[in-house]
């Protein structure tokens, strides 16, 4: 896949991008287990090593949750390809990490961990603004097939909404509210992985592109929007 950056890492927006990754108050900060659960499942359906949240800052790429990359909170920004993925507006799919694929970051931890492949979408807040990514990630070459990349990009839509649903119960004081969330949500995508984990274990492996598996999973994601679009009707009427 042929992907076009800007000739620089810094995109025009950095100040007002900036600014509303900061209004959530969430880079830098302790795991969460939603997140957690969020980049787990992730792994599970896209069959790869490594799944990642990553929350883009001026100098540095924080990794909100991360699975398969133990005791790495990080990256400074040169260095992780989400630097230079929330800069295009569509999905981002490398099969490498050559210099050559993209001149804008330097690519040596990746490559001194053997990984080629790397899918990201990013997550946008209600004003546009692309504060980090939902990517997962892997040492094979590969690519995604549009029912894939669909599937990425609603998971990285549902990271948003919970970023978002987490700052408005903090913004409240209602961290106990925040924490009942969690747990809600957290129930949802444990059910979700146990599905995910059958579905692996009876067709050896998961492919979104088969119509039962895809309806399922869909299904699920479905069914994480409704807790979603529930809590944050209960704070909007609580406010």
């Amino acid at each position: 896949m042929s992907i076009s950056y800007p000739e620089q890492l810094l995109p025009t927006n950095e100040v007002n991008r900036l600014r509303t990754l900061h209004l959530y108050q969430i880079a830098g900060t302790e795991p969460e287990k939603i997140f957690d659960e969020y980049v787990a499942w992730a792994a599970q359906l896209f069959s790869t090593p490594i799944s990642l949240i990553s929350l883009v800052d001026e100098e540095y790429v924080h990794f909100k949750a991360v699975t398969g990359a133990d005791n790495v909170p990080g990256l400074p920004r040169m260095e992780s390809m989400c630097s230079a993925a929330i800069l295009v507006d569509t999905p981002i799919i490398t099969s490498d990490y050559k210099a050559e694929s993209c001149r804008l970051i330097k690519p040596d931890v990746a490559q001194a961990l053997g990984l080629n492949f790397y899918a990201g979408s990013a997550l946008r807040m209600p004003d546009g603004a692309r504060i980090g990514m939902m990517a997962v990630i892997g040492r094979e070459y590969r690519t995604l097939s549009a029912a894939e990349e669909d599937v990425l990009t609603r998971l990285a839509d549902l990271v948003s909404r919970t970023i978002e649903l987490r700052f408005q119960y903090l913004d409240a004081d209602l961290a106990d509210h925040w924490e009942a969330a969690q747990q809600e949500l957290s129930a949802t995508l444990d059910d979700n992985a146990a599905l995910t984990r059958y579905l692996a274990t009876r067709n050896n492996g998961i492919n979104l592109d088969d119509d039962e598996v895809q309806d399922l999973v869909l299904r699920r994601l479905n069914g994480v929007t409704k807790v979603l679009d529930r809590r944050m009707r209960e704070i909007q009427q609580a406010a």
